[in-house]
């Protein structure tokens, strides 16, 4: 099965965006490049419904197609690894190293932040509400107050077992179960059985604030401490592996990053809050954002 035919198998689960190319005066001339580009990204960038925002710009621009697997950032990056996808939008760098180190990807570019939360019942039988991520999991886990984990390699489930290791606790037993499902699923088994669990903001606002869970830990959008700093990025697949729209791949990884898309990104909002930041440009080149992030000085 070749890309094209493994993006048409997924059926509606699997296609969020195939809007047509769009005329006029701000089309871009696409003639050399393939305008069907398949995109892989965690669910959280799906769920929020941020994706809706910045899509159909990029394909009136470009008079592209851009059909969207959202998959979690690892099996978008295995995705990518098997040549079914032209670019990536992931927010794991533990993740991302590896893929960058292995050949996969090329000219990762960070494109936004927003924050991670803890949150749960109103009720808040473990008592996190104002502590910080290390003191919430190791409270539940005292508590033995019921937790769902994604359990799915996604960026978040990868920063929630940063915060277990950061916490010295490898949660186990029947208060701590792992869903398997994306965050929006998640997020609503949370709600229905009353568990915390983690999550990115955008996710929550979309699908569970004001609705049976709460904010226990939350340390705002604008500058998050490290943990709960959670950063997406764009990472075209190397063509040299894999026959992929790699023109098509670097125009989007330059949309998403330069003023269009940070603008769309930036006016994004969710019940009229904000979901993300988009990362403004430096003065200076920030290289290091290419590569692996222990990559050598």
């Amino acid at each position: 099965m070749n890309r094209r035919q493994y993006v048409q198998a997924l059926g509606l689960g699997g296609v969020v965006s195939a809007a047509g190319c769009s005329g006029g005066s701000e089309t871009t001339d696409a003639t050399e490049l393939d305008r069907d580009l398949t995109l892989a990204t965690g669910t959280t960038a799906y769920d929020s419904g941020l994706l809706d925002e910045v899509t159909p710009g990029f394909e009136e621009t470009f008079g592209s197609t851009v059909r969207t697997v959202a998959r979690g950032t690892a099996g978008s990056l295995r995705t990518a690894r098997n040549g079914d996808c032209d670019v990536v939008l992931v927010h794991a760098r533990p993740l991302e190293n590896g893929f960058l180190r292995g050949g996969h990807g090329l000219n990762r570019r960070a494109v936004m932040v927003n924050d991670f939360l803890v949150v749960g019942p109103p009720e808040d039988p473990a008592g996190v509400a104002g502590t910080d991520p290390v003191a919430a999991v190791r409270a539940i886990a005292t508590e033995t107050a019921t937790f769902l984990s994604r359990g799915d390699r996604s960026g978040t489930h990868i920063r929630e077992r940063r915060i277990w290791d950061r916490a010295g606790i490898d949660p186990s037993g029947a208060w701590y179960r792992e869903t398997g499902q994306g965050m929006g699923d998640t997020l609503a088994t949370a709600e229905q059985i009353g568990a915390y669990t983690l999550t990115d903001r955008g996710s929550f606002l979309t699908v569970s604030d004001g609705d049976g869970l709460v904010r226990h830990v939350d340390r705002g959008i604008d500058d998050p401490p490290p943990l709960l700093r959670n950063e997406y990025a764009v990472i075209p697949v190397n063509p040299a592996r894999h026959e992929v729209a790699y023109t098509m791949a670097m125009a989007y990884a330059g949309y998403l990053t330069g003023p269009a898309g940070r603008s769309r990104i930036d006016r994004f909002r969710v019940g009229g809050k904000r979901a993300y930041r988009p990362l403004g440009t430096s003065p200076e080149p920030e290289f290091r954002q290419y590569v692996p992030s222990d990559w050598p000085e």
